[in-house]
Order: C-alpha cells, then sequence, then structure tokens
C-alpha cells in the first residue's frame, strides 16, 4: 500500500471520529434520530458517538430559561385599557417531549404566555390587577404549567413587571389617592379632638369632686407662671374666695 493511501485513510478516519465524537456540557441533552427514529432516550452528558449521515441530533438545554413577554393590551374587566408585560421561567424536564411534541418550545411557550396573560388580566377589575399582582401571576403560572406539561416543560414562575395606566386614569387616580389622604387626616383629627375633650371631661370630674386637688393645681400653675422669666406676675384668685365680699 502506498504512503498515499495510508495517509487518506488516516485522513478519513480523523474526520470520521471529528463527525462522530460529540461533547455535550451537564446541562445538555440530546436526542438522537437515527434514519429518522427516536432513540430511546436521550444521551449525554459528557461524550457521545454520533454515526455521521445516518444520525442526526438536537441539543436541549436543562438550564432555567428567562423570557419576556412583550407588552400586551389588556381590556380589564371594568373596561379600562392598560398595557401590561411579564417574565416568564421555564426549563426543560423532559428533551424527548420538547423536541417530538411540539416544534419549537421557545417559540411555543413565548406565545402562549402572550395569550395567556391577556386573558387572565382581562377576567381581572383594574384595582385587583394592581393590588393583586402576586395572586394574578400564580393564576398564570398554573395555566402556563398545565399547557405546558405535555411539552415536557415545567413553569416554575410567573412575574408581572410593569402595568401601564392612560395618562387620565393616572390622574383620576391621585386625585383619588389625595382625597384618600384628607379623609384620613380628618378624621384622625376629629378622632384627637375626641380623645382630648375626653379626658378633660374625666379631669374635670376628678377636680370638682376634690377641692384639695383643685387646689394643688392651683399652686402648680403659679409656679409654673413664677418661673418664667417675666417681670409681671399674674395670681388668679380662687371665686369662693372673694364671693362673700361680692355678697356684701
Amino acid at each position: 500500500m502506498s504512503p498515499y493511501a495510508v495517509i487518506t485513510i488516516v485522513v478519513i478516519i480523523l474526520l470520521f471520529l471529528f463527525a462522530s465524537i460529540k461533547i455535550l456540557n451537564e446541562y445538555e441533552r440530546a436526542v438522537v434520530f437515527r434514519l429518522g427514529r427516536v432513540m430511546s432516550q436521550p444521551k449525554g452528558p459528557g461524550i457521545i458517538i454520533i454515526i455521521p449521515v445516518i444520525d442526526r441530533f438536537v441539543r436541549i438545554s436543562l438550564r432555567t430559561i428567562v423570557q419576556d413577554v412583550p407588552k400586551q393590551d389588556v381590556i380589564t374587566r371594568d373596561n379600562v385599557t392598560v398595557k401590561v408585560n411579564a417574565v416568564i421561567y421555564f426549563r426543560v424536564m423532559d428533551p424527548l417531549k420538547s423536541v417530538i411534541e411540539v416544534e419549537n418550545y421557545l417559540y411555543a411557550t413565548s406565545q402562549l404566555s402572550q395569550t395567556t396573560l391577556r386573558s387572565v388580566c382581562g377576567q381581572a377589575e383594574l384595582d385587583e390587577l394592581l393590588a393583586k399582582r402576586e395572586e394574578v401571576s400564580a393564576h398564570i403560572q398554573d395555566i402556563l404549567d398545565r399547557q405546558t406539561e405535555p411539552w415536557g416543560i415545567k413553569v416554575s414562575a410567573v412575574e408581572l413587571k410593569h402595568i401601564d395606566l392612560p395618562e387620565e386614569m393616572q390622574r383620576a387616580m391621585a386625585k383619588q389617592a389625595e382625597a384618600e389622604r384628607e379623609r384620613r387626616a380628618k378624621v384622625i383629627h376629629a378622632e384627637g379632638e375626641f380623645q382630648a375633650s375626653q379626658m378633660l371631661f374625666e379631669a374635670a370630674q376628678i377636680l370638682s369632686k376634690e377641692p384639695a386637688a383643685l387646689q394643688l393645681r392651683f399652686l402648680q400653675t403659679i409656679r409654673e407662671i413664677s418661673s418664667e422669666k417675666s417681670t409681671n406676675t399674674i395670681i388668679p384668685l380662687p371665686i369662693d374666695i372673694i364671693a362673700p365680699f361680692l355678697k356684701k
């Protein structure tokens, strides 16, 4: 055998090995099709052998995928138009189903998340959408998880990112919030006045029953007046002292 033939055979073997040997990372699996028929189980991680021309493989990542849901125009149950976007977290649990059961699981999951987002948000009122984001997100996640399960995909979480309101609605909500703050301030002020009057009433009852307490309060008031830096001191006289003179 000539040296050229040997070199040719070696080159062919090297090319065959290069085309046959594939390396998969720890988070990757390969769904192998042999003559159009899928192999029983996905291969990997590590080194796998693929027969050129006969075998074809699809590389699938098992890591969690974070996907943005574009802004969707939603009409809530109380006829308010808002724009809502979200982010979903999902991962492939069964690589075989993600290849066989759906053509493109990334695109399919994205489209399904958009329609589900519009449907769920359209069933809620605006106040519920703003105040109960966690419940709305959990409802969307539950629906997506059930619908993507036949594809071998697990939706772990859905989070609403932004809810954009029309300008007129923002102004109306700002006025409503301002009116609510004024109402609370007035209620708190009224409650304070009521408590103060109640305490004054109780103090007046105690002083009327105990003359000595009234006298002590009188002396305390004189002390407070005299402690201040003032040249004039006003000493009030109790009415019971000057009452006999008024009678005469």
